[in-house]
């Protein structure tokens, strides 16, 4: 069986709003990320040269990416989820069969720092 984890914040923002800061999020946070012509942003990561591509549908929240750096490729679901005057951000990692389990929870605990990043982010 594949491991995955699935992640969740709340987020102070209407899910509009909060799916449109998400599209611009990687140079907030990524200092050196670069969007390319063809859509990818490109940046140095934690492990090594790294890419991120946004698949987007804003009507239904879906903000899925795909993630590549230099030891392992991620396909990202991600969603945006209206709660009132706040946005439900959910993401669900799969395992990718490069990495081994424990190298899989470090990305899990560098997730949940990013997490914390994008959420004090959009809120301000």
């Amino acid at each position: 069986m594949i491991r995955t984890r699935t992640v969740s914040i709340l987020v102070n923002k209407i899910s509009g709003d909060a799916f449109d800061a998400i599209l611009t999020l990687p140079p907030k946070i990524i200092p050196d990320a670069k969007i390319n012509s063809d859509g990818w942003w490109s940046f140095i990561g934690p492990y090594g040269k790294s890419k991120l591509k946004f698949f987007q549908n804003k009507s239904l929240g879906i903000l899925d990416h795909e993630y590549v750096d230099e030891e392992s490729s991620w396909n990202i679901p991600m969603r945006v989820i209206p709660n009132g005057e706040f946005s439900e951000i959910i993401i669900t990692l799969k395992k990718p069969e490069q990495l081994s389990d424990l190298q899989f929870d470090q990305r899990i605990s560098n997730l949940s720092n990013m997490m914390t990043s994008m959420k004090n982010y959009l809120e301000s």
